[in-house]
């Protein structure tokens, strides 16, 4: 099948009518029927039967739309990375971040960056670590930032900040003198509020935990550090988080230890591999390690 098959063939099964999928090409619809009798020639398979009026795909075109759906899709992604390398101005800033950090460290670095660059145009957007690796990929973003490296042999990954995971509890569940020192795993308070054990921090205080034959029970769950945070705020418990999180707690509700022994924390910059960055999302990076230092030193 020809590239302008693919396209003709995918918009008939999505629209149901030629004219439909001529509207969705914006193409003639005796164009479109003439494309379709090409491909169904070129393959010598019959894709679809016109029943009272209406196209009624064959088996064959149902079992060629799943590789046809696939391909479009890949089209697609192609050409939004065309125009994204079309139409990029060199002196945007285009950032990803994972939900925690966009929500504790990147607000702050942002505020930081504009008292320099106010006039740049700057775009951010919150994902998963998987996603931003397809965003970055695809030339949608231009640098982003994760608590993940995803090993990826296209993405540079650079550790900016390292901290390490830290115990939040209620006023008053520690001396306040203990303020910010290290917390032996073996005196965590037992119910702990757990997040979801895929998380990879989490496993790493897990695997702490166990290897000093430690086990808690948890009659909460939730799956993001705010959460977590927010309950221990209103006293539901006590739980152990990110430090970027931790150092925006409410240190008049909150008491913050980081753990012992040490689950590291490392904030990573990721690029697409031998790509340079502009040098206001240069500067953006260092406003980031300078915001995310001043988080880590409020919980440590």
């Amino acid at each position: 099948m020809r590239l302008r098959h693919i396209e003709v063939f995918h918009a008939i099964m999505q629209a149901g009518t030629i004219s439909g999928a001529a509207q969705l090409l914006n193409i003639s619809q005796p164009a479109a029927t003439k494309v379709l009798q090409h491909c169904e020639i070129q393959l010598g398979l019959k894709l679809f039967e016109r029943i009272k009026g209406k196209l009624h795909p064959t088996p064959e075109a149902h079992k060629l739309f799943a590789e046809v759906d696939r391909l479009n899709r890949d089209l697609q992604s192609v050409r939004r990375l065309a125009s994204n390398l079309k139409n990029h101005p060199d002196e945007a800033v285009r950032l990803a971040s994972t939900p925690t950090l966009s929500i504790t460290v990147v607000p702050a670095a942002l505020a930081a960056w504009r008292k320099k660059f106010a006039h740049v145009h700057c775009t951010l957007a919150t994902h998963h670590t998987s996603e931003i690796v397809n965003a970055l990929l695809l030339g949608d973003v231009d640098f982003a930032l994760s608590l993940y490296d995803p090993c990826h042999p296209n993405i540079a990954s650079e550790p900016l900040i390292r901290g390490c995971m830290t115990a939040i509890a209620p006023i008053g569940t520690w001396s306040r003198q203990l303020d910010n020192t290290a917390l032996p795993v073996s005196d965590l308070p037992k119910n702990l509020i757990a997040l979801d054990l895929d998380d990879h921090l989490v496993s790493r205080v897990m695997d702490a935990c166990e290897e000093q034959g430690l086990s808690f029970t948890s009659y909460t769950v939730v799956q993001t550090y705010l959460l977590a945070r927010t309950l221990v705020e209103l006293g539901a418990g006590a739980a152990v988080i990110d430090p970027f999180t931790a150092a925006t707690s409410d240190h008049s509700k909150v008491q913050c230890r980081p753990l012992s022994p040490n689950v590291p924390v490392d904030l990573y910059l990721l690029t697409v591999k031998a790509t340079p960055l502009s040098r206001s999302a240069r500067a953006f990076v260092e406003s980031i390690k300078e915001a995310g230092t001043e988080f880590i030193a409020r919980t440590s």
